[in-house]
């Protein structure tokens, strides 16, 4: 199986290496006086002779295995993936193929916690793993950092469920934990594909393009989730460029909507808070995946405008469940580096809760653990600290994938941490997570704060998570991000689920 980290002839190229080059030349007196001084002339001359027979015979070798070598990296690229697929769509006859794409889920979680090395050696070893499903003659190929394409080698048949089961294949293929910088890190895959009966027009380019389509709608749905490419598709996605100059209107003529996905209390059951998220969907486009969508508001600079929509739109929020008789002790909102380092910011979120009527400890001011390691700015620290004075929550997001020190937790006046998605997944059935995550609640306990799970996506999670002591979790195992309009049946369907108060957790005194 050809993949993108080449081939591995085991010690050989160091050998190769080690031979090859003028130093050996230095060699040739030593050994022709040790052959004379053990065997005499006849020894000296065979010496003489086989010497660099031996090299020219290893020299072909090395010609013949750099021939292979730069065969094999032919599909180590996109461009060598292309021109595979052009030959087997050409010589496939009636047989049949696909090609997969796999994004990997939370992998900027991963390249913050482990470091540049510690990802390179993740990855190296997930292809490993990936490349093990494989057969020899399907090709595997990253694509960009986050994701890699397999082309299937043509069968007799492959329909959509034998897609389907080969995609779930792969992802149980990743279930299993990996060892990198002594700790266990879980790994999960969004993936989509496209099979060769789907594909839009046959052509090799159009073929990876509509699997990456699926690859992408797979992430906007994930984490592990699967999509087939459908013709729907073809209008969903486009250049970052091209949502660059739709977005500033997007956000101003109400395309861009806060969706809400709820949190709870471990102990109780009952709902705890919302967790505010912004969504795209465009008329013609339908739902646009945040990741592409938000990196054209930074591109833009309206990273500081969208806090501002997302704001104003939780608030209503917040008011209309008042109104409404349901009990939602607070909210949670993003603030981007930006929005924090603008100076009049206090004054803002002051007026906001006054226009309102809401209690400042309503409103939960979400900063990325990123934001507190890495900045100097007097400006944030100041307006972070201001925000916590106000009464407002100070929630460190992505805990434990940016380093952030003891000092500076104090230092920002965090109230709760959220503990990141990829110390929770399997949490029921690793002992090494659980004991991570234990070590992060007794810490929170020492220092006070509050402390809230993501990515809780299975009733073990939860329970697990109840009984270490975690305050508050939320994640796809409670409920996806939704629109303000689905709130409210949510929370009746919710309330009726767990009935009477009931004490599930082992809460911390």
């Amino acid at each position: 199986m050809s993949n993108g980290f080449g081939a591995s002839r085991g010690n050989w190229p160091r050998l190769r290496d080690a031979l090859s080059g003028v130093h050996m030349l230095a060699f040739a007196p030593a050994l022709t006086l040790a052959a004379f001084w053990l065997g005499g002339e006849k020894a000296l001359l065979a010496a003489a002779l086989l010497y660099p027979l031996i090299l020219a015979i290893l020299r072909s070798q090395w010609l013949q295995d750099d021939a292979t070598d730069a065969a094999e990296s032919a599909g180590s690229t996109r461009a060598g993936l292309l021109q595979i697929l052009r030959k087997t769509l050409a010589d496939a006859g009636s047989k049949q193929t696909a090609v997969f794409v796999i994004c990997f889920d939370d992998f900027d979680s991963f390249s913050t916690r482990l470091g540049a090395e510690g990802r390179k050696d993740l990855m190296r070893r997930v292809f490993e793993r990936i490349s093990a499903t494989l057969r020899a003659d399907d090709v595997l190929v990253p694509l960009d950092a986050n994701r890699c394409a397999i082309a299937l080698s043509p069968v007799r048949v492959f329909d959509l469920e034998m897609a389907i089961q080969f995609a779930g294949r792969l992802q149980a293929a990743l279930e299993e934990p990996f060892s990198v910088s002594a700790s266990h890190v879980y790994v999960s895959a969004s993936i989509g594909f496209c099979t060769e009966a789907r594909m839009p027009r046959r052509d090799a380019e159009v073929f990876l393009d509509a699997a990456e389509r699926a690859g992408a709608d797979a992430a906007l749905h994930g984490p592990a989730a699967i999509r087939a490419f459908s013709s729907d598709m073809q209008a969903v996605l486009r250049d970052r460029h091209e949502l660059a100059d739709e977005v500033g209107s997007a956000l101003e003529n109400g395309q861009i909507t806060a969706w809400f996905q709820p949190q709870i209390n471990t102990s109780t059951g009952h709902v705890s808070g919302f967790e505010v998220l912004a969504r795209w969907h465009h008329p013609e486009r339908g739902l646009i995946a945040p990741g592409l969508f938000l990196p054209a508001i930074a591109q833009v600079g309206l990273l500081e405008r969208l806090g501002e929509v997302m704001l104003f739109q939780a608030l209503t929020a917040l008011q209309a469940w008042d109104k409404a008789g349901y009990s939602v002790p607070s909210i949670g909102v993003n603030f981007s580096q930006d929005e924090l380092g603008n100076p009049k910011l206090i004054d803002k979120i002051r007026w906001e809760l006054d226009r309102f009527e809401l209690e400042p400890a309503r409103l939960s001011v979400e900063i990325l653990e990123t934001v507190v390691t890495q900045s100097d700015d007097d400006v944030v620290t100041r307006n972070i600290a201001a925000l916590a004075q106000l009464g407002c929550g100070i929630d460190l997001d992505d805990f434990g994938t940016g380093h952030a020190s003891i000092l500076s937790i104090r230092r920002f006046d965090v109230s709760r941490i959220k503990i990141d998605r990829s110390f929770v997944m399997q949490v029921d059935r690793d002992e090494a997570q659980q004991k991570m995550v234990s070590a992060i609640l007794s810490m929170a306990d020492q220092l006070g704060l509050e402390t809230l799970a993501e990515g809780v996506e299975t009733i073990g999670e939860h329970a697990m998570l109840a009984q270490l002591g975690c305050d508050y979790i939320q994640g796809f195992g409670l409920a996806r991000p939704m629109p303000y309009e689905k709130t409210a049946l949510w929370m009746d369907q919710h309330l009726k689920k767990i009935g009477p108060q009931v004490q599930i957790g082992m809460r911390r005194s």
